[in-house]
């Protein structure tokens, strides 16, 4: 796994804290978390949020445009926005 700028800004105890939210949504252990890990994720986190922001969102998050939300996309995500959903 390469280090990315949003890697850097973390302490490595934080990074640690936000895999084991990410390893708790990959509910099928792929390493990734799909559209329907994703909107059980957000069904947690903010239970008011619209389907129409949960795929416009998944699909902002999913960078590289594969169809799942890797660490590093998530962890981005993590730290910049997840609020706003």
């Amino acid at each position: 796994m390469s280090e990315n700028a949003s890697e850097k800004a973390l302490a490595p105890e934080k990074i640690a804290e936000v895999r084991k939210e990410f390893d708790f949504f990959d509910v099928d252990g792929s390493g990734t978390i799909g559209l329907r890990e994703f909107i059980e994720l957000l069904t947690v986190l903010s239970p008011k949020t619209k389907a129409s922001h949960v795929k416009e969102g998944f699909g902002l998050i999913d960078k590289n445009n594969n169809g799942s939300i890797d660490f590093e996309e998530f962890l981005e995500w993590w730290q910049q926005s997840w609020w706003e959903y």
